[in-house]
């Protein structure tokens, strides 16, 4: 029997355990090191230690507007998750291939494809209502600005010190 005052926990478990696998991963991805920086950036990249608040806030509102979106109609369920899938995955690339492979080039191809995938998810979700898409406008906020930080560094640095 189910309490008035009761809730589902469970949408809200698996989105914020998603949220979390894909912020660790991307996370154990990333190295700043000496070959990061050395790169030529922009004067206006943000400070290091800034990534990490605003990717945690990005986190927190995009699983809350899964959640949202998964309790309004269960027909968008698959569509929900699979953009969410998607999204993951094009996310911790981004972090492999910039970081890991030292490969800002390749990772601006996959930005760009983040990017469409943000805004997949603003679609899919805002089916729900527009609370849903909005909570993902700081996240394709933030990709973009990752984009165009991107694209920066790529035209900064000569392909030699990708390696």
């Amino acid at each position: 029997m189910s309490l008035p005052w009761s809730a589902d926990w469970g949408p809200a478990l698996v989105a914020a355990t998603c949220a979390v696998l894909v912020a660790v991963a991307g996370g154990v991805a990333t190295r700043t090191d000496a070959w990061y920086r050395r790169l030529r950036v922009p004067a206006w990249k943000p400070p290091d230690w800034a990534f990490g608040p605003v990717w945690a806030c990005i986190f927190v509102l995009t699983a809350t507007s899964g959640v949202v979106a998964w309790g309004s109609d269960p027909a968008d369920r698959l569509a929900l998750a699979l953009v969410f899938a998607v999204n993951g995955v094009l996310n911790i690339a981004w972090s492999v291939l910039f970081f890991r492979f030292r490969r800002p080039d390749w990772a601006l191809a996959d930005v760009v494809l983040l990017w469409v995938s943000v805004l997949a998810v603003m679609l899919v979700a805002g089916r729900s209502g527009p609370t849903a898409a909005f909570l993902n406008l700081p996240y394709l906020t933030w990709v973009s600005i990752a984009a165009c930080l991107n694209l920066r560094i790529v035209q900064l640095n000569p392909r030699a010190s990708f390696a």
